[in-house]
């Protein structure tokens, strides 16, 4: 899937609502921690993910934007240090000119003012004035493999990020994923609709029979809700 099918699909769905698809489909949920955050609010980005290894140099960097295709996000590996920034404007312009939808950074940033004017989409663990006094080897998988928090990402992955946070998924289930969270996202608006017109949620979750059926069957709230087609929690 490129990264023009992937904008189209996901441009109206929110992180929470994938979420729960995600877990829908049985999917392994990889979410990134949750001090990772937008520079600035209503940020949402997607693309593939293109892997970086931060050893010290922006020379990775540069060798993963010069293997990228336009719409890639650049998925920053930094073991989520806290004690150097490892990307500042001259890469997150280079990014931006080469086309990528955005970067996410598990480590820290610098050059917030400059970063703000280019404008291109960033998720950061935060900002510091320093970067690197270091220059560590280099892996054999730095441009192939990224950890991010507690998970792994590759190629094969592209993330969702909004203002809620940041979410990794496999590729090839991107389709599955977006009909789902369009389906659950549909329902919930549709509920938030009746709420508003007075409609309570216990009202249209038939809580009362749920109780009931809590008490007869032993059956869990959201086994109650598949049954009459409502969302509130996955």
């Amino acid at each position: 899937m490129d990264s023009h099918e992937l904008q189209r699909l996901y441009l109206d769905l929110t992180t929470p609502h994938v979420a729960d698809a995600v877990m829908r489909l049985g999917i392994p949920v990889r979410q990134a921690p949750a001090g990772l955050n937008a520079l600035w609010s209503e940020t949402h980005i997607v693309g593939r993910v293109l892997p970086a290894q931060h050893t010290g140099s922006v020379d990775v960097f540069l060798e993963a934007i010069n293997n990228s295709c336009p719409g890639d996000v650049l998925v920053v590996d930094n073991s989520g240090r806290t004690d150097e920034a490892c990307v500042g404007d001259l890469v997150t312009l280079e990014a931006s000119q080469a086309g990528l939808a955005g970067i996410a950074i598990w480590g820290l940033h610098r050059d917030s003012r400059e970063l703000r004017a280019i404008h291109l989409p960033i998720f950061s663990m935060g900002s510091l004035p320093a970067g690197p006094q270091r220059l560590d080897p280099q892996s054999k998988t730095a441009i192939t493999h990224a950890q991010f928090g507690d998970f792994t990402v590759t190629a094969d992955d592209f993330v969702l990020g909004d203002d809620d946070g940041l979410l990794a998924m496999p590729l090839e289930r991107a389709a599955d994923i977006a009909e789902v969270a369009v389906a659950i996202r549909e329902t919930e608006r549709r509920q938030a609709s009746l709420m508003r017109s007075g409609t309570s949620l216990r009202e249209q979750a038939r809580f009362a029979d749920f109780l009931s059926a809590r008490e007869s069957e032993g059956i869990t709230f959201r086994q109650h809700l598949r049954r009459i087609g409502g969302e509130i929690e996955e």
